[in-house]
């Protein structure tokens, strides 16, 4: 039985839950996982032979299962073979899902989240019914439902052997789906990378182009707004492909700030007049906690935190309104933050704005851009041990804030 034990014991993570499993097999002092209701005594050990040999093939099964795979349906099936019973239901909470083997059972839904929302662990010996909450340490996961001859120890123990190979294979779906991500992302961030790179040299040249037209002259008023249309899109494509060879400056693990004492107000001066485009049918009204505000920082870093920031609020604001540019010096540093009036950021998108490539529900579709932006703001904080971070609500607006402290360092 040992090897079977020690298999099982390197199969699945919660190793706690092994330490009760364990014991019980071996016919020793011990507790199946899985809490009893108030005023029952903890299950004893399996008391024949045939317990052990059921729980054991349970085990063995179990822990040939693949952790790729949804493991539901498969343990409903092994319950219900191993075990005899009657008739099986799981509840993954996880996946939302239920898995049935046997004669189903009448009001399912309802008795399986009562099961999990009352921790409910009970026998009913007239209608040979066992419910037990499927828990990992104190959180429950599931819930397990049975009907047949099955003891109150058999029960704890099947309970406890779900719990764990749900756990392990939510586990290994959550890193396989965390490494995908990174994977997914890193390759995004090469291929665009590499096209900022092969970008430059054919924008020049267009712009090199678009430049001598215009200095040929003689051109009709329709030449003449071509070549304007050339430039400007030139220009806008050029800008894409800074963003994004700074994005990858900005990733990468050996970039140090180039650290000096800046004044605020030039910062901001420079940032707004480098957007006068885009701010041309917006007023901008800059606030500063003293007007000799200074930090020292990365110059070049936070004139692309607060260009984001401003980029972002001429996008998304109302006709009309004003944008706010404050700059608040504090004990540990300075916070700025960027206010506008417009469409909400929906509380399920505040956390994720920052991250690269995403686009606000609201906004995707309706204002071009390619989510690269925001997550150059964060990053250029971060370069300096600083954080970002936003607010928006109906009647006070959106704000975007980043905090840089004073002589900042990288984090």
């Amino acid at each position: 039985m040992m090897p079977l034990l020690n298999a099982l014991a390197h199969a699945a993570k919660p190793a706690v839950a092994y330490a009760y499993l364990v014991p019980g097999l071996l016919g020793l002092e011990g507790l199946f996982t899985g809490r009893r209701s108030a005023g029952k005594s903890a299950p004893a050990a399996p008391e024949s032979a045939a317990d052990v040999h059921q729980l054991c093939s349970f085990i063995q099964e179990a822990t040939r299962l693949d952790p790729r795979r949804k493991p539901g349906a498969q343990l409903a099936t092994l319950v219900a073979s191993i075990f005899k019973v009657e008739s099986v239901a799981i509840f993954d909470v996880d996946l939302n899902e239920i898995y049935i083997a046997g004669e189903p059972f009448e009001r399912l839904d309802d008795t399986l989240n009562n099961i999990c929302i009352f921790s409910t662990v009970d026998d009913d010996p007239e209608t040979g019914v066992s419910r037990r909450v499927l828990q990992i340490g104190d959180l429950p996961i599931g819930a397990l439902l049975l009907r047949g001859d099955t003891r109150g120890h058999m029960a704890d123990a099947v309970a406890a052997l779900i719990s764990i190979t749900f756990d392990r294979y939510h586990a290994f779906a959550n890193e396989s789906r965390t490494e995908s991500a990174r994977q997914a992302e890193q390759l995004r961030t090469t291929v665009l990378d590499s096209l900022a790179h092969a970008y430059k040299t054919p924008l020049t040249a267009i712009s090199a182009a678009s430049g001598g037209l215009s200095a040929l002259g003689n051109l009709s008023p329709a030449q003449a707004n071509l070549v304007a249309l050339i430039d400007e899109q030139t220009a806008e494509l050029t800008r894409l492909t800074t963003r994004l060879l700074k994005t990858s400056k900005l990733n990468a693990s050996d970039m140090i700030p180039q650290m000096e004492k800046v004044g605020v107000m030039p910062v901001i001066e420079d940032v707004v007049a480098s957007l006068a485009d885009q701010l041309s049918k917006t007023t901008v009204k800059t606030v500063l906690s003293s007007d000799d505000l200074s930090l020292v920082c990365d110059r070049g870093l936070i004139v692309a935190l607060l260009t984001q920031y401003l980029d972002n609020a001429a996008k998304y604001s109302d006709a009309g309104t004003t944008i706010t540019i404050r700059a608040d010096e504090h004990s540990t540093g300075v916070t700025f933050s960027v206010h506008s009036y417009g469409p909400l950021i929906p509380a399920s998108d505040l956390e994720r704005v920052f991250d690269r490539f995403f686009r606000c529900s609201v906004s995707e579709n309706k204002v071009p851009g390619t989510g690269i932006g925001l997550s150059v703001a964060k990053r250029s904080a971060q370069a300096h041990g600083g954080h970002v971070w936003v607010t928006s609500e109906a009647e006070k607006g959106t704000t975007f804030y980043a905090s840089i402290p004073h002589q900042g360092v990288r984090s």
